[in-house]
C-alpha cells in the first residue's frame, strides 16, 4: 500500500538553519580570533567572546523557532514583520545577557599607553587605569562592573548594543528568508515538474482504460447480448454512453483542471456502461452538494479509483456492490472526495480478498497527482473498510478559480 503524501513538518529545513547559524556565528568568532590575536592576553578575550557566541546561537535558534511557529506558510509582509520582532527582542536580549554576565567575565590584561594632552602618561591595564603626573604620585582609577552602573547608564549602554546586534540578528533573518524562498521556489519547480509527469502518466493509463481489450471485448459483448435478446433501447444507450465517454475523456486536457461537477460526470459515463455489463450487481451512488461542484481538481484524477472498484469489487463479486462516490466539506477550505464499494445487502468479509490486491499502480498516481497538484495541503488515504468494503479518500483544498 501506498502511503499518504508526507506532510511537511514545522521544522523539516532543520539542518539548513543549523549550518547557516553556526556559519554566521562561526565567522563573527573568526574575526574575534584575528582581533586577539594582536593582542597579548588572547586568551581572556576568546572565553569573554565565547560567552557572546553561545548566547548569539540560542537567541538565533529562538529566531529560528519564532518563524517556525508563526510563518512557516505566511506572506511575505508577516514573515518580515515577524522577523523584524524577532530580531528586536534577540538584540535585547543579548545586550541584557552581556551586561548580567560582565560581573562574571575578566577583563583582558592588555596594556595600553598614551600621553594626554596635558602631558600626562596614561597607562590602561584591564580594569584599572595610572595616570602619571609630573611631580605628584600616580592616579589610579578603577572602572566600576557593568553591574555596579546606574540602572539607567546600564540601560543605554544596552540600548548602544541592542543597536549592534540587532543588525546582526536582522542580517541572518534576511538570509534565512532568502533560503525560505529559494526552497519554496524549487519546491514549485519540483511540483510542476511532477504535476506534469503525472498527469501525462494518467492520460496515458486513461487511454489505457480506454482502448483496453478487456474493457473493449466486454462493452461489445454486453452490447452483442442486449441486441439478441431483443433490448436495441439499452443498446442504443450503452453505446451512447460508450461513445460520449470517448470524446469527452479525450478531450480532456490532463496538464489543465476540471470541476468536480465535469469529473463526476465522466464517471458517471464510465458506471453507466459498466451498469450495463453487470445490471444485477452493480448499483451507484452520487452525492456532490450543489457547493462543490465547481471546486477544482486534475482532469481523470478519479478514473483509476472507479476502475479499480470495478475491476477488483463488482467483477469479482457474485453478489450485488454498491459503488459510492461523494464529496462534503471538510472545513470553510478543504473538502474530501470519496470512492467506496460494499456489498449492498452487509457483510465484511464476503468480498473477495482482491478487492484491495494490484490497486498500487493506480492509486499510486492519483496520490502522486494529488500531491504534485496541492502539495502538503492535500493527503490521499485508503484501506478496507472496518464494515467490509474498500475505501479511498482524498483531501484538498477547495479552489473554485479556473
Amino acid at each position: 500500500m501506498i502511503s499518504p503524501p508526507t506532510v511537511r513538518s514545522r521544522f523539516s529545513d532543520w539542518p539548513l538553519a543549523v549550518k547557516s547559524i553556526l556559519g554566521f556565528w562561526l565567522f563573527y568568532y573568526l574575526t574575534v580570533v584575528a582581533r586577539a590575536l594582536l593582542t597579548k592576553d588572547a586568551g581572556t578575550i576568546l572565553i569573554n567572546r565565547s560567552y557572546t557566541l553561545a548566547i548569539g546561537i540560542l537567541l538565533t535558534a529562538g529566531i529560528y523557532f519564532a518563524f517556525a511557529y508563526f510563518a512557516r506558510s505566511a506572506t511575505l509582509a508577516r514573515r518580515i514583520t515577524i522577523g523584524l520582532t524577532a530580531s528586536v527582542i534577540a538584540a535585547g536580549a543579548q545586550a541584557g545577557l552581556l551586561i548580567a554576565g560582565d560581573r562574571f567575565l575578566d577583563k583582558p590584561q592588555d596594556e595600553t599607553r598614551f600621553t594626554s594632552r596635558e602631558g600626562y602618561a596614561v597607562i590602561e591595564t584591564g580594569n584599572t587605569m595610572r595616570v602619571e603626573r609630573p611631580g605628584a604620585g600616580p592616579l589610579i582609577l578603577t572602572w566600576p562592573k557593568m553591574s555596579q552602573l546606574h540602572a539607567g547608564d546600564q540601560f543605554k549602554y544596552a540600548a548602544d548594543s541592542a543597536v549592534t546586534w540587532f543588525f546582526f540578528f536582522a542580517a541572518w533573518t534576511a538570509f534565512y528568508m532568502a533560503m525560505l524562498a529559494q526552497a519554496d521556489a524549487l519546491r514549485a519547480q519540483r511540483r510542476l515538474a511532477d504535476a506534469e509527469s503525472a498527469a501525462q502518466a494518467a492520460q496515458v493509463r486513461a487511454l489505457r482504460y480506454q482502448v483496453n481489450p478487456h474493457f473493449l471485448f466486454n462493452t461489445l459483448n454486453s452490447l452483442s447480448s442486449l441486441v439478441m435478446t431483443g433490448r436495441p433501447e439499452r443498446a442504443e444507450a450503452m453505446l451512447l454512453a460508450l461513445s460520449t465517454f470517448f470524446r469527452t475523456s479525450l478531450s480532456f486536457d490532463p496538464m489543465a483542471d476540471v470541476t468536480l461537477a465535469e469529473e463526476i460526470d465522466l464517471q458517471r459515463l464510465y458506471l453507466d456502461i459498466e451498469k450495463a455489463r453487470f445490471p444485477d450487481r452493480l448499483s451507484v451512488e452520487i452525492d456532490v452538494p450543489p457547493e462543490l461542484e465547481q471546486a477544482r481538481l486534475p482532469a481523470l484524477l478519479l478514473q483509476p479509483i472507479v476502475e479499480n472498484a470495478i475491476k477488483y469489487g463488482v467483477s469479482k463479486s457474485r453478489k450485488a456492490v454498491i459503488i459510492r462516490i461523494d464529496a462534503r466539506h471538510l472545513d470553510n477550505h478543504r473538502m474530501v472526495v470519496e470512492v467506496t464499494n460494499r456489498l449492498k445487502h452487509g457483510g465484511k468479509d464476503e468480498l473477495p480478498a482482491a478487492t484491495h490486491e494490484g490497486t498500487g499502480l493506480g492509486l499510486a498516481n492519483v496520490c502522486q497527482r494529488l500531491e504534485a497538484r496541492f502539495g502538503s495541503r492535500a493527503s490521499c488515504r485508503f484501506g478496507p473498510m472496518a464494515s467490509g468494503g474498500f475505501k479511498v479518500s482524498l483531501t484538498m483544498p477547495v479552489e473554485t478559480n479556473g
